[in-house]
């Protein structure tokens, strides 16, 4: 009878643990990516991103279909930025040419907070000269607000000089895939690498 009891408990320990684990990952059960996610969003992922229309850099108006037509790693922030923008855009274009190099097509995607300098053309080139494929965006002062709210980011331009003046604005980067939406954010802190094999682990589970 001990040994039967001991069983028992065994049994039932095991089945305690893996309910735990099971309900724990409850809410994942019909996530596709559960095993890709490292950020947990307040109120869910759903929460984040949506439709936009925006200007590309030949001043034609486009919209979030139009964008993410691939995996889509997707940046805010201003041309005129002297340190943080450059440091991020430079380091998500060597992610995107790390996910290259493995075989897999993501998109640069580059918002310009800062419409009032960031005129198409200055958008345009600025992202060309980062990445071949960056896609530079900008539009109306509403255009851009309504962007910027959609995937929550934080902009607020500073006081100072009519053309000489500071942006204040949040540094995430948003993974974004074609009919599914906004799926991951990465900080500034995070390596290409780091960005690449997250980034890859969403990609190969589409």
């Amino acid at each position: 009878m001990t040994r039967l009891y001991a069983i028992l408990a065994a049994v039932f320990v095991a089945a305690l643990v893996g309910g735990a684990w099971f309900a724990s990952r409850g809410g994942d059960r019909d996530d596709q990516f559960s095993q890709c996610r490292s950020s947990k969003i307040a109120g869910g992922s759903d929460t984040i991103g949506g439709p936009f229309e925006l200007l590309n850099a030949n001043g034609e108006t486009v919209t979030d279909k139009d964008v993410i037509t691939k995996p889509s790693l997707v940046y805010f922030g201003y041309t005129f930025c002297p340190d943080v923008c450059p440091l991020d855009v430079a380091r998500n274009a060597e992610t995107i040419d790390l996910l290259d190099d493995r075989g897999l097509d993501v998109t640069p995607v580059f918002i310009s907070v800062d419409p009032e300098r960031d005129t198409p053309e200055v958008v345009g080139d600025f992202a060309a000269n980062l990445h071949e494929r960056m896609i530079g965006l900008t539009g109306s002062l509403e255009q851009v607000k309504a962007a910027s709210r959609a995937y929550k980011t934080y902009y607020k331009k500073q006081d100072g000089d009519e053309d000489y003046y500071l942006v204040d604005h949040s540094t995430f980067s948003y993974l974004v895939l074609p009919d599914v939406g906004f799926v991951e954010f990465f900080r500034r802190d995070e390596t290409p690498e780091q960005i690449a094999d997250k980034v890859g682990c969403f990609v190969e589970n589409l």
